[in-house]
């Protein structure tokens, strides 16, 4: 982490709470976490407690306190998709990547999250890789899709 960058998204915004999220989502998409001397830099700009701070982390998915990996995963696993087995698929992901859901690869490349819903029910059952949707998942085209983001590793 690079205390220049941080002190630039932190002094990017007006010191006012409501920029509070805005500041600590710039953190997450800079440096894959919200690091902990980011939490204390916001909280000194935003004359707030550090304890409120690391609430809004821990409560929404999105931000993370522990980086996570260059690709996320996220698997459906609402009502249309858990129907239609995403569980299943959930689970050849674990194997295939060595990783329980909320963990990330010991290699930093991949995170898993299984999420209630992705809003596209339609395409049951479905993942979103980045911001990549893949729908109608079978295990045969989830292997191809894995072993596509694989081939591109160093």
């Amino acid at each position: 982490m690079n205390q220049e960058e941080l002190t630039a998204i932190v002094d990017a915004y007006p010191a006012k709470m409501e920029y509070a999220l805005a500041m600590l989502q710039d953190m997450q998409h800079r440096f894959g976490c919200v690091p902990r001397e980011g939490i204390t830099a916001a909280a000194s700009r935003l004359s707030c407690p550090e304890s409120h701070l690391y609430s809004m982390v821990t409560f929404y998915k999105a931000l993370s306190l522990t980086p996570k990996g260059k690709h996320i995963i996220k698997v459906c696993n609402g009502t249309a998709c858990h129907i239609r087995k995403s569980i299943d698929l959930a689970e050849d992901i674990c194997e295939t990547l060595s990783i329980r859901p909320g963990g990330t690869t010991a290699d930093g490349f991949f995170s898993l999250e299984l999420v209630n819903c992705v809003g596209a029910c339609a395409l049951a059952p479905v993942m979103l890789i980045d911001n990549t949707y893949y729908g109608n998942l079978t295990r045969k085209k989830l292997k191809k899709i894995l072993a596509s983001y694989l081939e591109e590793k160093p």
